[in-house]
């Protein structure tokens, strides 16, 4: 039986995520109102399209069924649900609020609506006809379980209906329920005297009274008929409590990090961040051991977790969703393998995950990003072996001649999988890079990179700390390994050759010295006139992935100029450590300010042209939300 699926497990979990997420600060600002963050999206939805799809889902809590507003204002209903890992529709609209009886072979007497509204934490409808109204509001209440609160305006009773896209409904009291050749399951719980009518794909019912609450739930497999009975009526009992808790819980996002002193356009791109984040949560399913958050729920190729991906939304997610924090790093970490290797990405089916390569060393400033906020040596204690099995993994088998300066690589020999590895896929700096045998299954290009250097030597520092911490031993040297990456002819970072030359490419790279902390003052002075030059880094969106000046620029070329708005924190963040803040506060309200759909519906995108800030690849994309809400975060601070 699905554990998700238990009445018991599905009022606990409500009730720690209020309870872990209420203890993370000290101050709530009441001057914050969370409704008048709505409609910050366009969630319009056309089911019978067969267009990709671009606008996000209602999703939340780790539900992998997505809700819309549909772009026929006649219906009155949420689309939906749409199964984010098969993406296809489960039926265009499961509830359906009719005018009249739905009669076979005759068209539906549509009863339309007149307002729709997304909140942040729900969907809200209101159909208004000649003797009344009837509002319809949608929540997500668990990972397996929406809830939907029907509120007749006047005494005139209503028929509801809905169709399932595929399969037949079958019916067991006051449930409905269908199930798919996968074994997943989508049932419908209605209150007990519900005149209810199934005929094949289609269900009506006739409903009478001011309040009526349907639950939605969802089993990804296991499904127990008792159980998920249940959980569907206790659900109908229980929901003011759990409309409550779900209120709750986004206030405990929201109002804690709402800093009344900044503008309302920061507070928007702070909640954007947090909603776009929550919506890509995905709950732990088939070979994910763990929920985390996907890159992006739209983008039909991001069903699975990244591994620097991660570590970036468990940095931001610390301040949100402590629990959901450890989880996205668990996550990853429950495939590293016996050499020490954190898998670059894994998927539900676990048989594609991919080690051809790992990702930029950033684990350690997770771990720690999460250990600032709650002070738990548990869970570094859990972390702590996994950590430096991880971190001595880099010099095993990415150190090509053992000096002691790691080089990105692959277990395949492929330089392409050693571009991946760095997270950068088609830098420019990698364009000349030939592939080393270290070992069997170690590869090596024969460059060293300033900015995994730079991170391993700060995740030394954090190895240190944690070891401090639990009483252990940490005996890693620290050196100074960024000097030998300063070009004082040019002031700034490179990354140069095993024998030694410079790759001469004005890169993002250079700056990462700064973000650690590991730069002399006399350096930082030098690069931050690099990146302050309107010739190559300060742009209309300041900081791209390669420098203006560079002859192979491009404005859509991926990580050969666009903005990365990781790459765009490091920056801004280095700026603010070396005592740069008033520039490092401009140039995050020039972010704010100028990209492209950031003050509109539109969505926060995975990369965006420098030049124009107009939005490129993946609409709705985690890490460049987590990274605005750090930027907000640490906005106006020394």
């Amino acid at each position: 039986m699905q554990k998700n699926f238990t009445l018991v497990v599905t009022i606990i979990v409500l009730i720690l995520i209020v309870a872990c997420s209420g203890k993370r600060q000290d101050t709530v600002q009441t001057a914050f109102d969370m409704d008048s963050y709505a409609n910050l999206f366009d969630m319009r939805q056309d089911p019978l399209s067969l267009a990709r799809k671009t606008n996000p889902f209602y999703t939340d809590m780790g539900a992998w069924l997505g809700f819309g507003i549909p772009t026929d204002k006649e219906v009155a209903g949420f689309c939906g649900p749409y199964d984010l890992a098969s993406r296809t529709w489960w039926s265009p609209v499961i509830v359906e609020v009719l005018s009249e009886e739905p009669k076979d072979n005759l068209a539906l007497q549509r009863l339309g609506r007149d307002t729709v509204i997304s909140y942040v934490d729900r969907l809200w409808m209101r159909s208004t006809y000649a003797n009344g109204q009837i509002e319809q509001t949608l929540r997500s209440i668990s990972a397996s379980a929406s809830l939907l609160l029907i509120e007749n305006r006047s005494d005139r009773p209503f028929w509801i209906s809905g169709e399932l896209s595929k399969g037949s409904w079958k019916q067991e009291g006051m449930h409905l329920w269908t199930e798919q050749e996968s074994g997943e399951v989508l049932m419908l719980s209605f209150a007990e005297g519900t005149e209810l009518e199934v005929s094949g794909a289609r269900y009506k019912a006739h409903l009478t009274g001011a309040e009526h609450v349907i639950a939605i739930t969802h089993t990804v497999k296991d499904f127990n008929l008792r159980s998920a009975t249940a959980v569907g009526k206790t659900i109908i009992q229980d929901s003011k409590e759990l409309i409550k808790t779900q209120t709750s819980r986004w206030e405990n996002y929201l109002k804690p990090n709402f800093r009344d002193e900044l503008s309302s356009e920061a507070h928007r791109v702070m909640v954007k961040s947090v909603v776009t984040l929550m919506s890509n949560w995905r709950s732990a399913r088939e070979g994910i051991k763990h929920d985390g958050v996907v890159p992006s729920h739209v983008a039909d190729y991001f069903v699975g977790l990244w591994a620097w991906d991660s570590w970036k939304h468990a940095a931001a997610l610390a301040h949100l969703d402590l629990q959901l924090a450890k989880n996205q790093v668990r996550a990853m970490f429950d495939f590293q393998d016996s050499a020490g290797m954190v898998a670059d990405c894994i998927y539900p089916d676990s048989t594609e995950n991919n080690y051809r390569d790992s990702k930029p060393p950033l684990a350690a400033w997770a771990v720690d990003a999460i250990y600032e906020v709650d002070k738990d040596k548990t869970f570094v204690a859990e972390m702590y072996d996994k950590l430096l099995h991880y971190h001595r993994w880099w010099y095993r088998y990415r150190d090509h001649d053992n000096n002691g300066f790691c080089e990105y690589g692959a277990t395949d020999g492929t330089l392409e999988a050693a571009k991946w590895e760095s997270g950068m896929d088609n830098a420019i700096r990698f364009d000349d890079a030939k592939m080393l045998q270290n070992s069997t299954r170690a590869w090596s290009m024969d460059q060293e990179s300033v900015e995994l250097n730079a991170y391993l030597q700060l995740e030394k520092q954090y190895l240190k700390k944690f070891a401090t911490l639990l009483g252990r031993a940490f005996d890693d040297n620290q050196q100074d390994v960024v000097s030998p990456f300063f070009d004082k002819s040019r002031g700034y970072f490179f990354d140069r050759k095993l024998g030694g030359s410079w790759i001469e490419h004005f890169g993002p790279e250079g700056w990462a010295p700064l973000w650690t902390g590991l730069a002399s003052k006399e350096q930082v002075m030098q690069v931050v006139k690099v990146m302050t030059d309107t010739s190559k880094f300060s742009t209309f969106i300041p900081f791209p992935t390669a420098a203006i000046s560079e002859a192979k620029f491009m404005d859509r070329g991926y990580w050969r100029g666009p903005i990365w708005l990781d790459q765009v924190y490091f920056a801004i963040s280095g700026l603010r450590r070396y005592g740069y803040a008033d520039l490092a506060d401009s140039y995050t309200a020039q972010v704010f300010d100028r990209l492209e759909g950031l003050k509109e519906q539109g969505a926060i995108h995975e990369n965006y042209e420098a030049r124009t800030g107009k939005r490129l690849k993946a609409p709705h994309f985690s890490w460049s939300a987590a990274h605005l809400f750090l930027l907000y975060k640490e906005l106006k601070t020394p």
